[in-house]
């Protein structure tokens, strides 16, 4: 068997290091990438192409040349307020592309796929934390479109034998603990690199959106799950699917919340310095909380995210962007 895998959106945040953990478990990543957010010096384990999933033509060069077992697909637009805005773009990209993706599949008899899902499928939360058979009432167009992409995979298993894994991640968060590669969008939008610009001097100040929520500070919470330890979940549902296993749909969290305020605590505890704050109102459509309940994964696939502390999540992103502004073309590799 070829130990060539697709990966496509390889070039991005979570691609990249997922990327780099399979090329440590034996794998070949081959990125396919169109290059919008994504970075050149992010692909360093395996070939880059580039090229686009919605491009029939891109897709049968790359499984041509390259014949992989497997795809891992992370191609997709991801900005939530954006999709409210532009939904057209949102459809077009994610489920459009997704399906041209899985057709180009079906013609090359590459018939395994790991899918990178959200907990935004999920919607306004009846409880927490959150498991797999919780209902599934996206709020944003960003959040139906994935779980539009997960209702064609499971069509896909009935019509065409596809085995698939979806992976509903919480807040992807942290860097490449030796340096290699670290979170660069534009815009950003994450909470923890907005942090920490803010604590070295590259934005004024970061804003709470919210100081009255029914939590122990006041301020939302949410479940941060390192990177790394999102790319490991690939790597052994990966493993699951090319072994024969069955079609499976997981949350990838650390089962605990830090609040937005925590946040901020860690940033200054890591640095040692201070975080200019602007406290503002609730925004349309946040939830006090969200964590997962990811019980199922650790189950069966035996996985275990090695970063619970927050400190230790921010402590990598804060090296990063120590070494790094958003942007530049290269990334200098921290030594320690």
């Amino acid at each position: 068997m070829s130990t060539n895998i697709l990966v496509t959106g390889g070039a991005g945040y979570i691609g990249s290091h997922t990327c780099k953990a399979l090329r440590a478990a034996g794998y070949t990543p081959v990125t396919l990438d169109n290059m919008i957010y994504g970075h050149d010096w992010a692909v360093k384990w395996g070939p880059l192409v580039r090229g686009d999933i919605l491009n029939a033509d891109d897709l049968d060069a790359v499984f041509a040349e390259y014949k992989p077992a497997a795809v891992l697909h992370f191609a997709a637009f991801a900005y939530v307020g954006e999709s409210v805005t532009d939904p057209e773009k949102y459809y077009r990209n994610n489920v459009a592309g997704s399906l041209s993706l899985l057709s180009a599949m079906r013609r090359h008899q590459c018939s395994r796929i790991v899918f990178s899902s959200t907990c935004a499928t999920y919607g306004e939360p009846e409880r927490v934390p959150l498991t797999e058979d919780h209902p599934t009432r996206p709020l944003s167009p960003y959040g139906t479109t994935k779980l539009m992409i997960e209702q064609m995979l499971k069509d896909f298993e009935v019509g065409y034998g596809f085995k698939y894994t979806a992976l509903r991640y919480f807040n992807a968060a942290g860097a490449d603990p030796d340096g290699e590669i670290g979170e660069d969008h534009d815009p950003e939008t994450h909470l923890i690199p907005l942090v920490i610009a803010a604590g070295m001097g590259r934005r004024q100040n970061v804003t709470i959106f919210g100081t009255d929520y029914p939590t122990p500070d006041g301020t939302a919470v949410r479940d941060y799950i390192h990177v790394t330890d999102l790319a490991q979940a690939h790597v052994l549902a990966l493993g699951k699917l090319l072994a024969g296993g069955a079609s499976s749909t997981y949350n990838l969290g650390t089962g605990t919340g830090n609040s937005v305020r925590e946040v901020i605590q860690a940033v200054e505890r890591v640095s040692g310095k201070p975080v200019p704050v602007v406290e503002g109102p609730r925004r349309a459509g946040d939830s006090p909380g969200l964590y997962a309940d990811s019980g199922a994964i650790i189950r069966e696939l035996g996985w275990k995210p090695r970063y619970m502390d927050i400190n230790a999540i921010v402590e990598t992103a804060w090296h990063w962007h120590e070494n790094h502004k958003p942007g530049q073309k290269a990334c200098t590799v921290r030594k320690s």
